[in-house]
């Protein structure tokens, strides 16, 4: 693994991209300490469009005391580069946690929505036979 590192370290434009993401979710996405828990989408950045983010926090209660209820603090991040996004506080009440888990979610964003998740309950088709094999 160190050996890879150090090929993409010498590697100036994937350098730059490759330590970034790997900081990224070293911090973020590991196990412990203060990692994204759920997969949510909201209303952003305008009603009627929805997007999906991380919730970083359960409970703000400095923004909640301002807004008379509770919010949740969400990480949107950008497409393809997920190191860089925006953080909204999102009323509890209008935050819907997707059942995806955090793996899923960042592929789906890491590849510009091309990767989808498939559906709750859904059966993913099989690959078709190769040509020669087909009836």
């Amino acid at each position: 693994m160190s050996y890879w590192d150090e090929l993409l370290d010498r590697i100036p434009f994937v350098r730059a991209i490759y330590g970034g993401v790997k900081s990224f979710s070293t911090t973020i996405l590991s196990g412990s300490g203060n990692s994204f828990k759920k997969v949510m989408l909201i209303e952003y950045p305008r009603k009627g469009l929805w997007s999906i983010g991380f919730q970083t926090a359960a409970d703000v209660p400095v923004v909640s005391e301002h807004t008379g209820e509770p919010q949740v603090c969400v990480f949107i991040p950008t497409t393809p580069n997920p190191t860089s996004g925006f953080i909204v506080m999102v009323p509890r009440s209008q935050a819907i946690e997707l059942k995806m888990s955090i793996d899923e979610a960042m592929k789906m964003i890491v590849t510009l929505g091309v990767v989808m998740p498939p559906a709750a309950g859904a059966v993913v088709p099989a690959a078709p036979a190769p040509y020669h094999l087909r009836p």
